[in-house]
Order: C-alpha cells, then sequence, then structure tokens
C-alpha cells in the first residue's frame, strides 16, 4: 500500500519535505494557509549547505545556477566603511564561502514545479485547526483544516488521515501549538527591512556592515537585482504607517553610513520596502517528532537570522525526511525508529546553529556602543584560516546517504 504523507506549510521547509517524501513514492498533500502559494520578496544567501539539500531533492547544479548568481562573502564592515574582517581573495577562502544569491520567490517557484512535477497535491486556504499525531505502529494522524468555500460561500472544515504529517508551517506554527504547547517564541528585540531592487549590483560580493545595534547587508540576487536588508532594534510591534515611512525610517536610521549602504537606499523605491519583527523559539522543541508528526524548518528551530541559516537548515531538513524517515521506512524500518533517527540527525545541528546565532548576534549586530571599538580591534586579529574553519564546521553540511 502507498503510504501517505500531509505536509503542513508551503513554504521552502514544505515543500522540500513534500519533494523528498514525493522523490520516495509516498502520496503527498502540502497544506498552506494562504490564498496563494508564494515568497516574500526578499533574498537569500544558498550557502554550500543548502546547495547540497537542493541536490538530494534533485535540482541539479544547471538548476541550482538559475536561481541566482554566484557570490561570495567579502568581510565585515563598520557603520562608516572601515574594514573590520576583510577576506582575502584566494582560493581556499573564496571556496569557503562562496554562495549564490537568490530571489526568495525564485527559490520557492522552482521547489514547487518540482513537486508538483513529482504529483504533489497542493492545497490553498487551509487553516490548521486541530491534529491528532496518532501513534506509530497504530492509528494513523489526522489533520483538521479549514477550506474555502464555493460559490461565495463561506469556509467549511475537512480533515485528512496519513501515515505521516510533516509540521512546516512556519514561525507561526498551528502545528507546534497543537502539539508543543508549552513551546512559545520570543520577539528577539530587532526588526528588519528587506528590498529587492532591479538594478545590478555595484559589488558582486556580500557586503555585510555592522553598527550599534544593527546590521546592514548587500547582495546580488540576479544580473539586474540587488537585494538589502537592514535589521535595527525597534520595540516589537512598531508601526510607521506605510511604505514611505518604512523608507524614510530606514533612511533616518542608517544615515551617514558607508556609500553602498546610502546609494541602495537612495535607489529603493518605497512599494520595494517591507519590514518583519523577528521572532526565534528559544531552546527549540524538546523532540523533532510527536506520534506521527514531524516538526521541521522554523516550526522546529526558528532561530536569529544572524547565522543565515534559517532556509538551508530548512532545505537540510526537507532532504532529511526523505534520506532518513521515507528511506528507512522504504527499507522497512518501524516508523517509530524512522523518526528517532530523524531527531537525532536533525536537533542537534539545529540547536547549535540555534545558539551560535544567539552568540553572533551578541558579538555583532545586537552589540551597544560602547563596545564596538574592543569588537572590531579584536576581529581585525582574527586569522582568515579561522573564518573558513567556522565556515566549513556550518555550510560543509551533506546530505546523509540512502541506506
Amino acid at each position: 500500500m502507498t503510504p501517505t504523507a500531509v505536509v503542513v506549510g508551503g513554504g521552502i521547509a514544505g515543500l522540500a519535505s513534500a519533494i523528498s517524501l514525493a522523490s520516495a513514492g509516498w502520496r503527498t498533500t502540502t497544506l498552506e494557509r494562504a490564498r496563494e502559494l508564494g515568497e516574500v520578496g526578499a533574498g537569500v544567501a544558498l550557502t554550500p549547505n543548502a546547495v547540497a539539500a537542493l541536490g538530494a531533492l534533485g535540482l541539479d547544479g544547471d538548476d541550482v545556477a538559475g536561481l541566482g548568481p554566484q557570490t561570495w562573502a567579502t568581510g565585515t564592515w563598520e557603520w562608516n566603511g572601515r574594514p573590520i574582517l576583510r577576506l582575502p581573495d584566494d582560493p581556499g577562502v573564496r571556496a569557503a564561502t562562496t554562495l549564490r544569491g537568490v530571489h526568495r520567490g525564485r527559490l520557492h517557484a522552482a521547489l514547487l514545479e518540482r513537486a508538483r512535477d513529482l504529483g504533489v497535491e497542493v492545497v490553498t486556504s487551509a487553516r490548521v485547526t486541530s491534529v491528532d499525531p496518532g501513534a506509530p505502529g497504530g492509528a494513523p494522524a489526522v489533520v483538521r483544516h479549514t477550506v474555502r468555500g464555493t460559490g461565495g460561500g463561506g469556509a467549511g472544515e475537512d480533515e485528512r488521515a496519513a501515515d505521516l504529517v510533516v509540521g512546516a508551517d512556519g514561525v507561526r506554527s498551528a502545528v507546534r501549538a497543537a502539539l508543543f504547547p508549552g513551546a512559545r517564541t520570543a520577539y528577539s528585540g530587532y526588526s528588519s527591512w528587506r528590498a529587492v531592487l532591479p538594478v545590478a549590483a555595484a559589488d558582486p560580493g556580500l557586503l555585510q556592515f555592522w553598527g550599534p545595534h544593527a546590521e546592514f547587508g548587500i547582495m546580488p540576487v540576479g544580473e539586474a537585482a540587488t537585494y538589502w536588508y537592514g535589521y535595527v532594534r525597534m520595540p516589537e510591534g512598531t508601526v510607521l504607517g506605510g511604505a514611505d515611512a518604512e523608507l524614510a525610517a530606514a533612511r533616518e536610521r542608517f544615515a551617514g553610513w558607508a556609500p553602498p549602504v546610502l546609494r541602495v537606499l537612495a535607489a529603493t523605491p518605497p512599494e520595494a520596502v517591507m519590514r518583519h519583527d523577528v521572532h526565534h523559539l528559544p531552546g527549540g522543541l524538546p523532540g523533532y517528532a510527536r506520534g506521527r508528526v514531524v516538526m521541521v524548518g522554523d516550526a522546529a528551530h526558528a532561530t536569529l537570522p544572524t547565522m543565515g541559516q534559517g532556509a538551508a537548515t530548512a532545505l537540510e531538513d526537507g532532504a532529511c525526511v526523505g534520506r532518513i524517515l521515507a528511506a528507512r521506512t522504504g527499507a522497512g524500518a518501524p516508523l517509530a525508529e524512522a523518526l528517532a533517527a530523524f531527531d537525532a540527525a536533525r536537533r542537534p545541528r539545529c540547536r547549535a546553529l540555534a545558539r551560535a546565532s544567539v552568540t553572533s548576534g551578541r558579538f555583532g549586530s545586537h552589540l551597544g556602543p560602547r563596545w564596538q571599538g574592543l569588537r572590531n580591534a579584536l576581529m581585525r586579529r582574527m586569522p582568515a584560516a579561522a573564518v573558513t574553519r567556522g565556515a566549513g564546521a556550518v555550510m560543509g553540511w551533506r546530505p546523509p546517504p540512502l541506506p
């Protein structure tokens, strides 16, 4: 009998999980609460581990190359443009810090196309109302969700039973709230402006600037597309009053910063700007499996963005749903054993990255004005080899082999 799966969430983690399950022969349905599938107009740096995960999902080198240009980490600068840590342009460092700058919408579209090619059913306007996790070797998991009314009627409710449910519904996960009610997200204290401009980047590398309680980054995401973000300390729920006000506030907050920052802000139209408060899940979940449900992506381990690994770990999780869960059960292992193996493979790594993101924030963009000079002086003494080793530890992940 063909095994069945329901993936809750149609974002990067959800589509990656659906792809890996469908590739293994599972009949897979993805439930997305939004009316239309898509991603926000922002960029993402695909690190080598993210590219490796995409390969495990069936996207080859040409597919990945088509997502966006190759770029690399060039180092870190003070807010005024003075170098803090300039990475040398030598083959070893460049290889360890090579990235691919991608528009999130383009990445999402590629995953959605792959999922549909594999026969994944995608249901939109499906807001999860309850989850019964079932039991491995026993009752199936059951997901209840709203369905869009037809002919102008109101929404109804449906339920789906499955051998496996994947909770991939993001930082505000309904699946997590149902099964792990004690796991609460927290506001980081920071909010992030983001925009993609239809102009070529002035620099082919990733530029990052640190100032007191702030960070600004610039990266190419296409031949004629530049992504920037401005991450700043701000009270939670701050309302500035529309796109014009958001852009004006960003320009005021970064006034006097380095010329590359001022240039992209000056070239940004108001309609390109968005801002989101940054929430994370301190401590993560106590386990990534409950009954027949497995948790992935931000639903399982939402972290601060200071390590730039949110999309990468979502793709890793999705690849491992196939390489560990589907592969082991397909080879005859009990589901409970496969779920335990997934948890053992993913939770320690994601927890370590979450801790590292907190440390990185405290030392980097979260640092106040008093300690900027000392931090910068220490970093200027850091050898490039230390950066290479650190990058390798984070980005050297590769998908587990198929059993």
